[in-house]
């Protein structure tokens, strides 16, 4: 009888870019939320820019295999969205949605520990690679206190917590500075830096500044279409003076939505 070939068998080893789209269309719910987007991206940090309802969640979704594609290409790690190798690709991912929930009465050791269980890690790396999550989001002296009675922001660390907890290939985070303070968005900016250095990271966020100090490129989406594609300090010069904003790249920000709707 022929040997049954395994799905983590069929995933390529090698890949040009960890991630690749090629005419990507996304809907959400009714709308179309991503427009024939055309993508690559590899090792590094990649921040992820747009007004609200611009498409970052939902391209974040595809990426995390959450949401099927409507139309077009969407490869993670060399395998195509739909392939009988996405259950091993995902074991290669870290995903923090917007929103994502927990059981209260966990601890943070417990709800990570349990996120390490879901991504299928070998039983006896858990409890050395949930340590080191926890210690690199600053929460070493929360492990042990249940998940309900920390501050949002503690909640958020946890969350990215469990994203990284498996060394992914592919680290998606959807606005993972919600409720931090300033120095610890200084902290978190550091932990984007470490992880980019040999990871594919990207990043959706309001704050531009987030993503002018840690990221290595930026993509800004409007109403679902890729508008500008960029290093920060290219960002920052695609600003005037007169554009709105407090620093550089925010003028830049907001001059390049700007033409974008004169040119609508």
């Amino acid at each position: 009888m022929a040997r049954r070939v395994t799905a983590a068998e069929t995933a390529p080893t090698t890949y040009a870019h960890e991630v690749r789209a090629a005419g990507l269309t996304l809907r959400a719910g009714r709308r179309i939320a991503v427009h024939e987007l055309d993508l690559e991206l590899g090792t590094g940090v990649h921040g992820l820019l747009g007004p609200n309802g611009a498409g970052k969640s939902t391209l974040l979704s595809a990426m995390a295999t959450v949401l099927r594609p409507r139309r077009g290409e969407l490869e993670l790690l060399g395998v195509p969205a739909g392939s009988p190798a996405l259950r091993e690709v995902r074991r290669r991912v870290g995903y923090l949605p917007q929103e994502f929930g927990y059981y209260r009465r966990f601890t943070v050791r417990e709800f990570v520990t349990y996120l390490a269980w879901l991504k299928e890690m070998p039983t006896a790396e858990v409890p050395g690679a949930v340590q080191r999550a926890i210690e690199r989001v600053g929460l070493a002296d929360r492990a042990d206190d249940r998940m309900r009675t920390l501050s949002g922001g503690m909640v958020r660390r946890a969350g990215i917590a469990q994203a990284i907890v498996n060394d992914p290939r592919v680290v998606l985070l959807d606005e993972p500075t919600a409720g931090l303070d300033p120095t610890l968005r200084m902290r978190f900016r550091d932990l984007l830096r470490e992880l980019g250095s040999d990871t594919c990271v990207v990043v959706s966020t309001h704050l531009v500044e987030d993503v002018a100090a840690a990221c290595d490129s930026v993509l800004l989406l409007d109403e679902g279409r890729l508008v500008f594609r960029g290093a920060p300090d290219e960002l920052a010069a695609a600003g005037t003076d007169s554009d709105d904003g407090d620093t550089a790249s925010e003028r830049g920000y907001s001059a390049l939505l700007a033409r974008r709707g004169s040119a609508a």
